[in-house]
């Protein structure tokens, strides 16, 4: 291979660090792929993390020790947090989402990989420091933007499941309670999905009274699992106590009418403040 000069060496490395968010490589990596020393990748690891912190797409972090090299975190700042959740808001307050029993459609949205991908991005911005060992969510609806979640924390996504499934060998299973509807509930795990003593991140697209991330973390307690954190897309804003403390909410849903066919959300505040 032709020695590649640094615009393109540059442009190698973005690709490959931001395809692996939070995956560690060492400049002796780098040396080896391109044919150049090991101070000539420094040089250009900095140029590439000023690029990035220029413009708020995250940040390249340096790891020390035997096993340390470079690390892409994908930290949005300024107000690309903001701008994206009020875009979001923006597109849900449209009248025609809302469906009979004051239901919002949102499904297209937590399907476009783009808008998964970011929003995985900022729950994965927020809970960085939690240290979490694996995303859980419980199916369907929260399954992309806690896979983008997974995929920003370099961690793997555990799927909560409704109804029991035979590929999953041997689950547990309990009951919840429901609690928008007050009903019970079941939901299971398999057996071999966690370890006892690892950490989880609950992720789901909607909380209204968080029957369902409670349910979550009673399931994972029947395996020795410690909480990281609670992250969720939309949050209703009624009832205003829920069944989880701390949890974490991109937006507020403050109404829903539909004889007006009118939306109202709202940025959460800690939204404006990253």
């Amino acid at each position: 291979m032709d020695k590649m000069s640094r615009s393109e060496r540059i442009g190698v490395m973005t690709k490959i660090l931001l395809d692996q968010p939070n995956q560690i490589y060492t400049l002796n990596y780098f040396s080896e792929l391109f044919g150049v020393a090991k101070s000539t990748i420094s040089d250009d690891v900095m140029l590439l993390r000023r690029a990035l912190d220029t413009f708020n797409l995250g940040t390249l972090e340096t790891v020390v020790g035997a096993a340390g090299g470079v690390k892409y975190i994908p930290r949005p700042g300024g107000s690309r947090i903001s701008d994206f959740i009020m875009m979001l808001c923006d597109r849900l307050s449209e009248p025609q989402r809302i469906l009979p029993g004051g239901f919002l459609y949102m499904t297209d949205l937590l399907f476009m990989p783009h808008v998964a991908e970011r929003v995985g991005e900022i729950m994965a911005n927020k809970f960085y420091d939690t240290n979490p060992d694996f995303v859980i969510t419980v199916e369907t609806k929260g399954i992309p933007i806690a896979l983008m979640t997974g995929k920003a924390l370099n961690c793997p996504v555990v799927i909560a499941r409704r109804d029991s499934q035979v590929t999953e060998g041997s689950v547990v299973t309990i009951n919840y309670v429901s609690a928008s509807s007050k009903r019970i509930r079941t939901m299971s795990l398999a057996r071999r999905a966690v370890r006892q003593g690892q950490r989880a991140l609950i992720i789901d697209d909607f909380m209204k009274g968080g029957g369902t991330a409670k349910g979550m973390i009673d399931l994972l307690g029947e395996f020795g699992v410690d909480i990281a954190g609670v992250g969720v897309m939309i949050a209703t804003q009624q009832p205003e106590e829920k069944m989880v403390e701390n949890y974490a909410a991109l937006i507020e849903l403050k109404q829903v009418d539909e004889n007006s066919r009118k939306v109202v959300l709202e940025p959460a505040a800690w939204v404006f403040n990253e």
